[in-house]
């Protein structure tokens, strides 16, 4: 069964918080840690994998921290999670096994086509919208 980890979770969660900061606010790692109650070290790994995938920038000292790197339009939910998870397919590639043997490839190949285009369908901003219509609010530090 495919599953997202909590990482990958956790990484939707933080860009869509960052989201919704001002473009030029960089977001205390701390302050996140403490909003989500996660340690600072875990929210650093998974903020340190989203940006080795340039999806965020982050900036040391009294006025560092986090920020996006490009407008919520233009990152999907597909990229963020491929940052924390790799690959979203729902089986793993195999070889001369009994799932491969049985025929149905062409199952699982459609299976994660429809998986990829779903996330890759779904904009940072539209999934920030559907949260502030959700909980109807949406907050700036």
């Amino acid at each position: 069964m495919m599953k997202i980890s909590t990482r990958g979770q956790y990484a939707l969660l933080i860009m869509t918080e960052l989201a919704q900061q001002p473009e030029d606010k960089f977001i205390p790692l701390k302050l996140l840690s403490h909003r989500h109650n996660l340690s600072v070290k875990y929210l650093e790994q998974i903020l340190i994998q989203l940006s080795k995938a340039g999806l965020v920038e982050g900036v040391r000292g009294s006025n560092g921290g986090y920020r996006l790197v490009k407008k919520t339009d233009e990152y999907t939910t597909g990229e963020i999670l491929r940052a924390l998870e790799g690959d979203l397919a729902p089986v793993s590639p195999a070889k001369n096994n009994v799932i491969t043997d049985s025929g149905n490839d062409e199952y699982w190949n459609e299976f994660a086509v429809v998986i990829n285009n779903y996330v890759d369908s779904i904009t940072l901003d539209k999934l920030v919208e559907k949260n502030n219509a959700d909980n109807g609010w949406m907050y700036y530090i």
